[in-house]
Protein backbone atom coordinates (compact mmCIF):
# COMPACT_ATOMS: atom_id res chain seq x y z
CA UNK A 1 0.00 0.00 0.00
CA UNK A 2 2.19 3.02 1.39
CA UNK A 3 6.28 2.51 0.24
CA UNK A 4 9.00 4.26 0.92
CA UNK A 5 12.23 3.99 -1.28
CA UNK A 6 15.49 5.42 -0.09
CA UNK A 7 13.28 8.48 0.34
CA UNK A 8 16.15 11.07 1.72
CA UNK A 9 15.18 14.85 3.18
CA UNK A 10 17.07 18.20 2.96
CA UNK A 11 16.52 20.98 4.81
CA UNK A 12 18.11 24.62 3.60
CA UNK A 13 19.32 26.89 6.60
CA UNK A 14 21.13 30.33 6.76
CA UNK A 15 20.37 33.76 6.20
CA UNK A 16 20.07 33.20 2.07
CA UNK A 17 19.60 28.85 2.36
CA UNK A 18 23.51 28.40 1.99
CA UNK A 19 23.83 25.85 3.64
CA UNK A 20 21.64 22.81 4.11
CA UNK A 21 20.87 20.10 6.68
CA UNK A 22 19.94 15.92 6.08
CA UNK A 23 17.19 15.57 8.07
CA UNK A 24 15.97 12.15 6.56
CA UNK A 25 18.34 10.01 4.84
CA UNK A 26 17.71 7.04 2.78
CA UNK A 27 14.59 5.75 4.24
CA UNK A 28 13.09 2.59 2.73
CA UNK A 29 10.12 0.78 4.35
CA UNK A 30 6.70 -0.47 3.95
CA UNK A 31 2.64 -0.29 5.48
CA UNK A 32 0.51 -2.56 4.36
CA UNK A 33 -3.15 -3.17 4.64
CA UNK A 34 -4.42 -4.45 8.34
CA UNK A 35 -0.32 -3.41 10.00
CA UNK A 36 0.82 -1.25 12.31
CA UNK A 37 4.12 0.08 12.00
CA UNK A 38 5.75 2.04 14.57
CA UNK A 39 8.36 4.39 13.83
CA UNK A 40 10.76 4.58 17.11
CA UNK A 41 13.35 6.79 17.72
CA UNK A 42 14.53 9.99 20.21
CA UNK A 43 13.37 13.42 19.86
CA UNK A 44 15.16 14.92 16.56
CA UNK A 45 15.43 11.46 14.70
CA UNK A 46 13.15 12.57 11.64
CA UNK A 47 10.29 11.05 12.68
CA UNK A 48 7.81 13.68 12.06
CA UNK A 49 9.62 14.65 8.94
CA UNK A 50 8.83 11.15 7.21
CA UNK A 51 4.88 11.50 8.33
CA UNK A 52 4.42 15.09 7.11
CA UNK A 53 6.76 13.74 3.74
CA UNK A 54 3.98 10.90 3.38
CA UNK A 55 1.20 13.27 3.93
CA UNK A 56 2.80 15.94 1.66
CA UNK A 57 3.34 18.71 3.87
CA UNK A 58 7.01 18.51 3.20
CA UNK A 59 8.13 17.00 -0.13
CA UNK A 60 11.18 14.41 -0.37
CA UNK A 61 14.15 15.48 -1.96
CA UNK A 62 15.37 11.96 -3.27
CA UNK A 63 14.00 9.10 -3.12
CA UNK A 64 10.31 8.01 -3.71
CA UNK A 65 6.77 7.55 -2.03
CA UNK A 66 3.94 5.36 -3.74
CA UNK A 67 0.78 4.65 -2.51
CA UNK A 68 -1.00 1.95 -4.04
CA UNK A 69 1.62 1.58 -6.38
CA UNK A 70 1.44 4.68 -7.63
CA UNK A 71 3.18 8.09 -6.78
CA UNK A 72 1.91 9.73 -3.68
CA UNK A 73 0.25 13.28 -4.84
CA UNK A 74 -1.05 14.86 -2.01
CA UNK A 75 -4.44 16.38 -3.54
CA UNK A 76 -7.94 15.66 -2.77
CA UNK A 77 -8.23 12.02 -3.86
CA UNK A 78 -5.11 11.09 -2.26
CA UNK A 79 -6.73 12.20 1.09
CA UNK A 80 -9.56 10.55 0.60
CA UNK A 81 -6.92 7.46 1.41
CA UNK A 82 -4.31 8.82 3.90
CA UNK A 83 -5.34 11.14 6.59
CA UNK A 84 -2.93 11.85 9.45
CA UNK A 85 -3.62 12.90 13.21
CA UNK A 86 -1.07 14.90 15.32
CA UNK A 87 0.31 15.07 18.39
CA UNK A 88 -1.38 18.46 20.05
CA UNK A 89 -5.18 17.76 19.29
CA UNK A 90 -5.91 21.55 20.12
CA UNK A 91 -3.44 22.78 17.40
CA UNK A 92 -5.98 20.99 14.57
CA UNK A 93 -9.15 23.34 15.81
CA UNK A 94 -10.05 26.73 14.93
CA UNK A 95 -10.76 28.09 18.27
CA UNK A 96 -13.13 30.45 16.92
CA UNK A 97 -15.39 27.42 15.42
CA UNK A 98 -17.04 24.67 17.09
CA UNK A 99 -15.43 21.29 16.84
CA UNK A 100 -18.09 19.68 14.82
CA UNK A 101 -16.81 21.87 11.63
CA UNK A 102 -14.29 19.34 11.06
CA UNK A 103 -17.22 17.57 9.92
CA UNK A 104 -18.93 20.56 7.70
CA UNK A 105 -15.72 20.46 5.77
CA UNK A 106 -15.43 17.11 4.84
CA UNK A 107 -19.09 17.48 3.55
CA UNK A 108 -18.20 20.05 1.51
CA UNK A 109 -15.06 18.93 -0.09
CA UNK A 110 -15.72 15.19 -0.90
CA UNK A 111 -19.64 14.68 -0.08
CA UNK A 112 -21.73 18.29 -1.24
CA UNK A 113 -25.24 16.77 -2.47
CA UNK A 114 -25.57 14.12 0.79
CA UNK A 115 -28.47 15.20 2.51
CA UNK A 116 -28.20 16.77 5.70
CA UNK A 117 -30.44 13.46 7.25
CA UNK A 118 -27.95 11.47 5.69
CA UNK A 119 -24.97 13.16 6.55
CA UNK A 120 -25.83 13.40 10.58
CA UNK A 121 -26.02 9.77 10.51
CA UNK A 122 -23.24 9.37 9.07
CA UNK A 123 -21.41 11.43 11.49
CA UNK A 124 -23.27 10.07 14.34
CA UNK A 125 -21.97 6.66 13.64
CA UNK A 126 -18.36 7.63 13.16
CA UNK A 127 -18.60 9.22 16.66
CA UNK A 128 -20.49 5.88 18.03
CA UNK A 129 -17.47 4.33 16.43
CA UNK A 130 -14.63 6.25 18.37
CA UNK A 131 -16.64 5.61 21.41
CA UNK A 132 -17.90 9.23 21.59
CA UNK A 133 -21.56 10.54 21.98
CA UNK A 134 -22.57 12.96 19.60
CA UNK A 135 -24.75 14.93 22.51
CA UNK A 136 -21.70 15.61 24.29
CA UNK A 137 -19.21 16.49 22.04
CA UNK A 138 -21.03 18.12 18.88
CA UNK A 139 -21.91 21.95 19.16
CA UNK A 140 -19.50 22.47 21.31
CA UNK A 141 -15.74 24.86 21.33
CA UNK A 142 -12.57 22.77 21.80
CA UNK A 143 -11.94 24.50 24.76
CA UNK A 144 -14.73 22.94 26.15
CA UNK A 145 -13.50 19.09 25.08
CA UNK A 146 -10.21 16.87 26.35
CA UNK A 147 -7.54 16.06 24.96
CA UNK A 148 -8.94 12.38 24.29
CA UNK A 149 -12.18 13.23 23.22
CA UNK A 150 -10.59 15.94 20.11
CA UNK A 151 -8.14 13.38 19.28
CA UNK A 152 -11.29 11.07 18.87
CA UNK A 153 -13.23 13.67 16.57
CA UNK A 154 -10.25 13.74 14.62
CA UNK A 155 -9.89 9.75 14.14
CA UNK A 156 -13.85 10.02 13.59
CA UNK A 157 -13.27 13.01 10.50
CA UNK A 158 -11.05 10.08 9.23
CA UNK A 159 -13.23 7.32 9.18
CA UNK A 160 -16.17 9.45 6.92
CA UNK A 161 -13.81 9.04 4.14
CA UNK A 162 -12.20 5.94 2.46
CA UNK A 163 -9.33 5.96 4.67
CA UNK A 164 -6.78 2.90 3.89
CA UNK A 165 -4.14 4.81 5.50
CA UNK A 166 -3.45 6.84 8.84
CA UNK A 167 -0.30 8.90 9.77
CA UNK A 168 -0.46 8.80 13.33
CA UNK A 169 2.06 10.86 14.75
CA UNK A 170 2.86 10.90 18.73
CA UNK A 171 -0.85 11.18 18.83
CA UNK A 172 -0.97 10.21 22.73
CA UNK A 173 2.03 11.98 24.31
CA UNK A 174 -0.28 14.41 25.46
CA UNK A 175 -3.25 12.52 27.03
CA UNK A 176 -3.58 10.47 30.20
CA UNK A 177 -3.04 7.06 30.87
CA UNK A 178 -6.63 5.87 30.44
CA UNK A 179 -7.41 7.91 27.61
CA UNK A 180 -4.49 6.68 25.91
CA UNK A 181 -5.25 3.03 26.46
CA UNK A 182 -8.79 3.70 24.66
CA UNK A 183 -6.96 5.55 21.86
CA UNK A 184 -4.66 2.62 21.48
CA UNK A 185 -7.12 0.18 21.30
CA UNK A 186 -9.08 1.91 19.09
CA UNK A 187 -6.29 1.92 16.69
CA UNK A 188 -6.04 -2.29 17.18
CA UNK A 189 -9.75 -2.08 16.01
CA UNK A 190 -9.05 -0.40 12.98
CA UNK A 191 -6.30 -2.02 12.03
CA UNK A 192 -8.42 -5.01 12.53
CA UNK A 193 -11.16 -3.71 9.93
CA UNK A 194 -8.08 -3.49 7.63
CA UNK A 195 -6.76 -0.01 7.93
CA UNK A 196 -3.07 0.55 8.01
CA UNK A 197 -1.40 2.71 10.66
CA UNK A 198 1.76 4.57 10.50
CA UNK A 199 2.30 5.24 14.40
CA UNK A 200 5.16 7.39 14.90
CA UNK A 201 6.40 7.39 18.72
CA UNK A 202 9.18 7.53 20.97
CA UNK A 203 7.32 5.68 24.09
CA UNK A 204 8.88 2.35 22.90
CA UNK A 205 6.48 0.67 25.41
CA UNK A 206 3.05 1.91 23.48
CA UNK A 207 4.92 0.71 19.86
CA UNK A 208 5.84 -2.91 21.54
CA UNK A 209 1.75 -2.70 22.74
CA UNK A 210 0.33 -1.78 19.04
CA UNK A 211 2.65 -2.77 16.18
CA UNK A 212 3.50 -5.58 14.19
CA UNK A 213 6.97 -3.90 12.31
CA UNK A 214 9.07 -1.71 13.82
CA UNK A 215 11.42 0.93 12.37
CA UNK A 216 14.33 2.64 14.63
CA UNK A 217 15.34 5.71 13.67
CA UNK A 218 18.75 7.71 14.88
CA UNK A 219 19.80 10.53 13.21
CA UNK A 220 17.42 10.49 10.15
CA UNK A 221 18.10 6.97 9.38
CA UNK A 222 16.95 3.49 9.84
CA UNK A 223 19.30 1.55 11.80
CA UNK A 224 17.45 -1.46 12.94
CA UNK A 225 13.82 -2.69 11.48
CA UNK A 226 11.62 -5.69 11.53
CA UNK A 227 9.32 -7.36 13.18
CA UNK A 228 8.50 -6.03 16.63
CA UNK A 229 9.21 -9.33 18.59
CA UNK A 230 12.26 -9.42 16.72
CA UNK A 231 13.20 -6.08 17.39
CA UNK A 232 12.55 -5.61 21.23
CA UNK A 233 13.43 -9.18 21.79
CA UNK A 234 16.69 -9.52 20.24
CA UNK A 235 17.92 -6.20 19.53
CA UNK A 236 21.32 -6.15 17.41
CA UNK A 237 21.57 -2.33 16.94
CA UNK A 238 23.30 -0.67 20.22
CA UNK A 239 20.86 2.02 19.43
CA UNK A 240 18.27 -0.07 20.11
CA UNK A 241 19.76 -1.68 22.87
CA UNK A 242 20.48 1.62 24.48
CA UNK A 243 16.93 3.06 24.16
CA UNK A 244 15.35 -0.58 25.63
CA UNK A 245 17.70 0.27 28.80
CA UNK A 246 16.11 3.04 29.11
CA UNK A 247 12.80 2.20 29.62
CA UNK A 248 11.54 1.69 33.04
CA UNK A 249 11.19 -1.50 35.02
CA UNK A 250 9.48 -2.06 38.32
CA UNK A 251 11.73 -3.96 41.23
CA UNK A 252 14.97 -3.64 38.79
CA UNK A 253 17.97 -0.95 39.17
CA UNK A 254 17.93 0.74 35.97
CA UNK A 255 21.83 -0.47 34.21
CA UNK A 256 23.53 1.07 31.60
CA UNK A 257 23.25 -0.17 27.87
CA UNK A 258 25.47 -3.32 26.76
CA UNK A 259 28.74 -2.32 25.31
CA UNK A 260 29.54 -2.84 21.89
CA UNK A 261 33.30 -3.82 21.22
CA UNK A 262 32.63 -5.10 17.45
CA UNK A 263 30.25 -4.27 14.62
CA UNK A 264 27.96 -6.86 13.45
CA UNK A 265 27.46 -5.12 10.74
CA UNK A 266 30.88 -5.22 9.50
CA UNK A 267 31.79 -8.68 11.09
CA UNK A 268 29.46 -10.10 7.96
CA UNK A 269 31.33 -8.03 5.81
CA UNK A 270 27.97 -5.49 4.48
CA UNK A 271 29.76 -2.52 2.41
CA UNK A 272 26.46 -0.30 2.40
CA UNK A 273 22.55 0.11 3.73
CA UNK A 274 21.14 -2.70 5.87
CA UNK A 275 22.24 -5.64 6.83
CA UNK A 276 19.79 -8.88 7.05
CA UNK A 277 21.03 -10.62 9.80
CA UNK A 278 18.10 -13.02 10.00
CA UNK A 279 14.75 -13.09 7.48
CA UNK A 280 13.06 -9.80 8.01
CA UNK A 281 15.56 -8.58 10.40
CA UNK A 282 17.62 -5.63 9.21
CA UNK A 283 20.29 -3.66 10.74
CA UNK A 284 22.69 -0.85 9.96
CA UNK A 285 26.07 -0.18 10.96
CA UNK A 286 27.02 0.37 14.64
CA UNK A 287 28.32 3.71 13.77
CA UNK A 288 25.96 4.77 11.20
CA UNK A 289 28.81 4.10 8.53
CA UNK A 290 31.74 5.13 10.49
CA UNK A 291 32.99 1.70 11.38
CA UNK A 292 36.31 1.10 9.56
CA UNK A 293 36.17 -1.24 6.74
CA UNK A 294 36.85 -5.08 8.03
CA UNK A 295 40.42 -6.46 7.04
CA UNK A 296 41.19 -9.71 5.32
Amino acid sequence: MLKLDDVTKEFRIGAFGGRSVTAVKNVSFEVVPGEVVSLIGESGSGKSTIGRMILGLNPATSGSITFDGRPARPGKEYYRHVQGIFQDPFSSFNPVFKADRVFAMIKEAYYPAVPEPEWARRVAACLSDVRLNPGQVLGKYPHQLSGGQLQRLLIARALLLDIKLLVADEITSMLDASTRIDVLNLLAELKARGLGVLYITHDLSLGNYLAERTVVLRRGSVVEMGLTEKVFGEPLHPYTRELLSAVPRLHESWDDAEPVDTCLYHERGAEGGLLEAEPGHLVACARLGACPPVRP
